[in-house]
Formats: structure tokens, sequence, C-alpha cells
């Protein structure tokens, strides 16, 4: 990664316990987007993250629950459609006031409904928080709404995303992401072909793991879960260089083993222990 020191993860403690890695809380899914979840989850659960709580619509709870063995799925309030509503609000505010982590976005559909609890859970949280897809969607429409979180955020659009968002491109990727990051006091994970990783007061990394064998549906899930893993057991600039490396890194693992054209999401998170592993301190 450009202008990073060397992305490495410390040695775990020989007497650690599962709650010294952290709890993780995922809002995602809806009816027709079953697969987003679940590869949140498993990214997370993959990267180390002590424990990950799963929440989606229960409409699609059932199936959530049986791609689910490590991570722990929970249904929630849902409309006609299967999208969450706000009404999940009171489901989720006692297990975000325990979690370490909110990560919010994949597969989650746009609604009025969806908006309203992702604006309400941004309200709620005081923890590192990930906004990603349909998660980005729902502030797009007032992007000025992130300034006044007191959450730690870190945003990972693509371009397309960041445009919705108020992006300005016209300089270039770089340029845009810290004038992003430090008008709205966020990380910025400005996704694609050597990622730009932007900090509010001025850092920039540029990642030059990843291919495009990563670039299809259920890259970017992946990246979310293993970020809000990372983010529950390391400080936020470090765990958001160290997610955005080993996830290009495991795509790279995985095109040096199957070629670019066939391998899937389901391959990266499968590699993602392989990469953590390389960098690992002995």
């Amino acid at each position: 990664m450009e202008n990073a020191a060397p992305i490495s993860l410390p040695r775990r403690d020989r007497a650690a316990s599962k709650r010294d890695f952290g709890r993780l809380l995922i809002v995602a899914g809806s009816v027709g987007y079953t697969g987003a979840p679940t590869l949140a989850s498993r990214a997370a659960v993959r990267g180390g993250a002590g424990l990950v709580y799963l929440g989606v619509p229960r409409d699609i709870y059932a199936i959530t629950a049986v791609k689910n063995d490590e991570a722990m799925p929970f249904p929630l309030p849902c409309d006609g459609g299967g999208l969450l509503t706000a009404a999940a609000l009171e489901e989720l505010c006692p297990r975000l006031e325990r979690a370490d982590c909110l990560a919010i976005g994949p597969g989650l559909g746009r609604s009025r409904g969806v908006r309203e609890l992702v604006l309400a859970l941004l309200r709620r949280s005081r923890v590192p928080t990930v906004l990603d897809a349909d998660g980005l969607w729902a502030v797009s429409q007032d992007p000025d709404v992130l300034s006044s979180l007191s959450a730690p955020l870190v945003l990972t659009p693509h371009e397309g995303e960041f445009a919705r968002l108020g992006g300005d491109l016209s300089a270039g990727r770089v340029g845009a992401a810290l004038a992003f990051a430090a008008r709205y006091g966020c990380a910025l994970v400005l996704k694609g072909q050597d990622t730009v990783v932007a900090f509010p007061h001025g850092e920039l990394y540029v990642n030059h793991t990843g291919n495009p064998g990563m670039a299809r549906g259920g890259s970017g899930d992946v990246l979310t879960g293993l970020m809000g893993a990372l983010l529950c057991q390391l400080p936020l600039r470090e765990a958001v260089c160290a997610a955005v490396y080993l996830h290009g890194l495991a795509g790279d693992l995985c095109a040096a083993e199957m070629g670019e054209y066939g391998m899937t999401p389901t391959d990266i998170i499968e590699k993602l222990p392989s990469a953590m592993k390389s960098i690992t301190e002995v």
C-alpha cells in the first residue's frame, strides 16, 4: 500500500477469549438479496471478529440462518416487499449498545423505510460504523447528515456511489477522496483499481493489491464484513488500511490459483486466512 507503513496484524494473546476480539453488528439483506448479508458475515468471521451478529428482514431469516453457522443471524421487522423498516430500530438498539462496530448496507434495497432506519442507526451509533452499498444510498439524498454524526465513519463507495454522494472526480480520485474525507470528517475508501483510502486530517494511502477477477457482485460485501471485523480489533486507521490491503491480497491469491475469470467472492473469503497469516507478527 503506497504511503503506508508495512501492513501487519498483531499476534494474539494466548489467554484471549472471543470477547477480546469484539462484537460486530451487521445490518443487511432483503428479499432477492440473500447472498450479500451472508458474504459480509462470513468475511467477518474469517476476519477474526469474536462475535458476529447479523440482522436481516424476517422474510429472509430462514434462508440466512441456514447459510450461517458461525455468525448469529436474527430476524427484524420488514415491509411487504421484504425490506427493513424503521420498526427494526427497537430490536437493534440494545444490540448496538453492546457492539464494538456496526456495518450497514449490503443488499438492504431502497425504500423510505430503509432510509429512515439507516439514518436512525447512524444517529444512535457511537462505535466505528462501516457504510456501504444501499447504506450509502440512504445518505446520498442529504450527505451533510454525515457531518452531524458522533460515530467514527468509514464509507466504502465505488465511483458511481461516490458521485451520488456528491463527490467530484473531475480533479482525480486522490484529490476527490481527500476533499470528501475532510469535508465530512470520515474515512473514505474509494474502491476501484488502486483503491484510495483517505482520512479526515489529510492522510492518504493508495492500495495496489487486487485484480479484475474481483470485479463482480459480492466482492464489496466481503470488504464490508472484513472491515467491520478488523475495526473490532484494531485502531481505525490500521483497521481500514489492513482491510483494503487484505481484501485485495486474498483476491490476488485466488487469481494466482484459479484465474481471474472463474474466481468468486466466496473464493476470496476462503483465501482471507492465508492473506492474514502472511502479515501476522510472529
